[in-house]
């Protein structure tokens, strides 16, 4: 098969989808690789790091024109939308909940379209999300740290205080892969941290690894309210996979938080989990509403392109080389969890979360693909 490797174009996205390393093992198993010129240089790799191993440089045109499966990390932009084509397989993070122009414009693009945050296996992990959920969720830390800085806008707090001083008081919404990085750099720089999640066997596993470090309330629309009142720092990191975020707060309590407290919403790219978000980027980061401030970055692991690649490749590599190796009938076939990131396939939209939020038809991947193994 012809893979094709392309330099993403979001705004202050420095990752790229597939490493050196990762090119080399797929051309050991006798794939052609084609790499855009300069698609490596953000996350320090060189375009003859990519020739050394046996990938052939090549033109954007040449790589979406020829590739059979085009690997990326975001979503494709609008600027992108022309190159999608009928037979194409686009491997790469979708977030079609939050995009319902992408979502048209890949059911009607005829490509075939696997979601990395949507590939599930049967006990609910997310493996093609955990790393940048892992990423996003520490970076959320240091970021609402920074912003709680006077001079950034903030209330002027350290986040873990000094001796005599209480710390910082951090609310994080969701106790999954993001909302537990986010708590375990919380509770390193100092802060008072407090967890909220709908899942009890979910706090009693936090409780456990944490070792009651911190506060583990079941989530509710009061006990939200309540603790979103009280804090510095909020940090948004709820996620329903595949489905849009659910506004857990609202305007009013944005309105009465404390003056010049700090919100970070992980939960961005599905559309945000604060009624106020709205995407921001690396170069402008925040923004206020009243005297909030408000950090909606989409691409948070883009700022550390160096981790968040090698993590990247790490755990897409072997549904790259499955896809690869036995096309996407056979690949799907073989394994339920990769047959979850399907989201578009001849031009219907399989995944039915992304239906629901857009109105628009579900079609079962099984109708339209019959998975059963060959």
């Amino acid at each position: 098969m012809r893979i094709g490797v392309v330099k993403e174009i979001k705004p202050d996205e420095y990752r790229v989808a597939l490493t050196p390393a990762g090119a080399r093992e797929l051309l050991q198993r006798g794939h052609e690789v084609l790499v855009e010129t300069g698609a490596g240089v953000g996350s320090a790799f060189s375009d003859a790091d990519y020739e050394g191993v046996g990938a052939r440089l090549t033109t954007v045109e040449d790589v979406w024109a020829t590739a059979d499966l085009v690997l990326k990390v975001k979503e494709p932009l609008p600027d992108e939308y022309g190159r999608l084509r009928d037979g194409l397989v686009l491997f790469t993070y979708l977030h079609l909940a939050a995009d319902e122009r992408l979502t048209n414009t890949l059911i009607e693009s005829g490509a075939t379209c696997i979601a990395y945050e949507t590939v599930e296996s049967d006990d609910g992990r997310l493996p093609l999300l955990a790393p940048m959920s892992e990423v996003a969720g520490r970076l959320s830390a240091q970021a609402g740290a920074h912003f709680l800085e006077k001079p950034r806008g903030g209330r002027g707090l350290l986040l873990g205080g000094v001796a005599g001083v209480p710390p910082a008081r951090v609310v994080v919404l969701g106790g999954g892969m993001v909302g537990y990085n986010a708590a375990v750099i919380a509770l390193g720089l100092g802060a008072q941290v407090r967890i909220l999640d709908k899942s009890v066997d979910r706090l009693r596993y936090l409780e456990e690894i944490l070792s009651g470090r911190v506060e583990l309330v079941y989530s509710s629309s009061l006990e939200v309210e309540k603790s979103v009142l009280e804090a510095d720092l909020v940090i948004g990191a709820v996620l329903i996979p595949g489905a849009r975020a659910p506004k857990l707060v609202t305007e009013e309590m944005i309105a009465g938080m404390k003056e010049n407290a700090v919100v970070v919403d992980v939960s961005i790219d599905q559309g945000g989990c604060f009624a106020t978000s709205r995407p921001t980027t690396h170069s402008d980061p925040v923004y206020r509403v009243g005297s909030v401030t408000h950090y909606c970055v989409s691409n948070m692991p883009g700022a550390v392109p160096v981790t968040s690649t090698f993590a990247l490749t790490n755990v897409t590599l072997p549904y790259v080389e499955a896809i690869a190796d036995l096309g996407v009938r056979e690949a799907v076939a073989g394994d339920p969890a990769l047959a979850r990131g399907v989201n578009v396939l001849d031009g219907k939209l399989t995944y039915e979360a992304v239906a629901e939020a857009h109105g628009l038809e579900f079609a079962p991947l099984e109708q339209v693909l019959p998975l059963e193994p060959v």
